[in-house]
């Protein structure tokens, strides 16, 4: 519930404060007093788009604050805990705007963007004139409008669909690709075939490639190190060595020992010379290279660089590769068995949408039934039990909220053929549809403040009397404020401003007075006789407040 709004430097209104109550709420004036800058005030602070300049001439800013009050569980809640502010039973919007155009707004003083704004207004405030194209008026919005009404759940039907859409999807890559498969079907399965015969390991290059560089350099090598194990043998040092033993042992008795110690170190020099020979004979053993084997090694290492290449990867990479051609060619052969069976996934997710469709439609079906015969009820007692009110459903392109298209449609009289809302009906008959719809369709919703513009403009005598009461039976569970010339809809009002303006000095300002009981009286004659009161004007208006 709007519980008051401030208004400072905006217009023509210099200084305002409105106290507002629950119930109907009625705001009267003279025209061009200022009823529609309140409007105007309220929806800037609300984050509506309105007049791009706002600011009174020679201020330097103008400001709106707005107090509403929170049920628990208002809607509201959940728009300001998206925006990490606490609700705390109130929201207090306050917006500024400056006289360069700059606009800042605050949600119970946390600076916010005019997008929480208008999305709490979604949840805060609702507008309604003949003019008004939110919702009412806008077909676009009529199967929102009947599904609030119907209580429909829309979140099974939109799983489904999205169910259906995820089906259809996988059905759809799968065909992409065994289709993309079968235009290189012969590449793969050579591909594949080339690298299961070649089989080629991780590492396995890198181990070839320094296999074939030793092979290489023992053909080198082995030459001098043959050498180096004749001059070590029987015809080189060993036998030199022995001579040389032989020849000094023949004469060791005759040196006085002097030969001991010679004879000591060629023995051991012997013995590592024959260590020698055997470390030697083992290297060139390991020296001998076998030309096929290594014609071989360099056929398979050429043969894993040439197919890296060929298939633009590393050699380590081929087997990874092969593994992903294998899985493409698997794909290929398996491509029938797996698209069947995708298929049938669509064809079952598609079922479930089906059944979840129907099941909406028939409780839209239901629902606008029920919203028809209660139009028929609220459209009697405001004058139009000759008009007929008929919710149209018709079959639309499935998507996640059905296969449904809604419009309201009226025939005004009898015979007359039937069409939308907002081309068939006239000014003052529009306002009365407006308003029977907004009973219909709102009048349990708890914690909204509803706004009408001049809804009963074009109406007058008991069809003004009906609007009237059928604005204070939907006020009886929601606030509603409503700007009005009718004085049989002002005379119903439990809470009653008058909009007035005052010139001060060059300056036209504009002010709303709180009326007390006498000066409704005043204000409602003056409704009923224009600019002269009479005092049957008085008497008038008294019976009106009195009936």
């Amino acid at each position: 519930m709007l519980r008051s709004l401030e208004i400072r430097d905006v217009l023509i209104i210099d200084r305002l404060a409105m106290e507002l109550g629950p119930g109907l709420n009625v705001l009267t004036g003279e025209t061009g007093a200022g009823k529609s800058i309140l409007l105007d005030a309220l929806g800037f602070v609300l984050g509506w788009r309105g007049r791009a300049e706002l600011v009174r001439a020679g201020a330097p800013q103008g400001e709106v604050t707005a107090v509403f009050d929170l049920p628990p569980g208002h809607a509201a809640e959940a728009v300001l805990a998206e925006a990490g502010i606490e609700a705390e039973g109130e929201v207090i919007l306050r917006r500024i705007n400056t006289v360069d155009g700059r606009k800042t707004a605050w949600v119970n003083d946390r600076r916010v963007s005019g997008e929480v704004l208008r999305a709490l207004s979604d949840v805060l405030v609702e507008l309604h004139g003949q003019h008004d194209d939110r919702g009412l008026l806008n077909p676009r919005g009529h199967r929102l409008l009947l599904d609030a009404f119907a209580g429909v759940d829309l979140g099974p039907l939109r799983q489904a669909w999205a169910a259906a859409r995820k089906a259809r999807q996988a059905l759809a890559e799968a065909e992409a690709t065994v289709a993309a498969a079968r235009t290189e079907e012969d590449f793969l399965r050579h591909a594949v075939a080339e690298l299961d015969a070649l089989n080629p390991l991780p590492g396995e290059e890198a181990t070839l490639d320094t296999r074939r560089r030793a092979m290489q350099g023992a053909e080198r090598i082995r030459a001098d190190v043959a050498r180096a194990l004749q001059m070590l043998g029987d015809d080189g040092a060993e036998q030199a060595l022995r001579d040389a033993q032989r020849w000094l042992e023949g004469v060791v008795d005759r040196a006085g020992g002097a030969l001991e110690a010679p004879l000591a170190a060629l023995s051991r020099a012997l013995i590592e010379l024959s260590e020698a020979q055997v470390g030697v004979e083992d290297c060139l053993s390991g020296l001998e290279v076998n030309p096929a084997e290594l014609e071989a090694l360099e056929e398979r290492l050429f043969a894993i660089r040439a197919l890296a290449r060929k298939h633009s990867v590393t050699p380590d990479d081929l087997g990874t590769h092969a593994e992903a051609l294998r899985g493409r060619l698997q794909a290929l052969d398996s491509g029938a068995a797996s698209l069947s069976r995708l298929g049938k996934a669509v064809t079952e997710a598609e079922a479930a949408y089906d059944t979840a469709a129907r099941a909406v439609t028939l409780a839209r079906q239901q629902a606008a039934q029920r919203l028809d015969a209660a139009m028929a009820a609220e459209l009697a007692p405001l004058k139009m039990e000759r008009a007929v009110f008929h919710t149209l459903i018709s079959h639309t392109e499935a998507g996640p909220d059905g296969c449904d298209d809604v419009t309201f449609t009226v025939a005004t009289n009898p015979g007359a053929p039937a069409g939308p809302l907002n081309r068939i009906a006239s000014g003052g008959e529009l306002s009365r549809f407006l308003l029977a719809l907004k009973v219909c369709l709102t009048g349990n919703t708890p914690g909204l403040t509803m706004i009408f513009d001049e809804i009963d403009r074009g109406v007058g005598g008991a069809t003004a009397d009906a609007v009237g009461r059928r604005l204070k039976s939907l006020a009886a569970t929601a606030q509603v404020l409503v700007v009005t010339h009718s004085p049989q809809v002002a005379a119903l009002g439990a809470h009653h401003w008058r909009v007035e303006k005052r010139i001060e000095g060059e300056a036209t300002l504009s002010t709303v007075l709180s009326l007390p009981a006498e000066a409704r009286v005043e204000e409602i004659a003056r409704m009923l006789s224009g600019d002269k009161v009479s005092d049957a004007a008085r008497q008038a208006a008294r019976a009106l407040l009195e009936a």
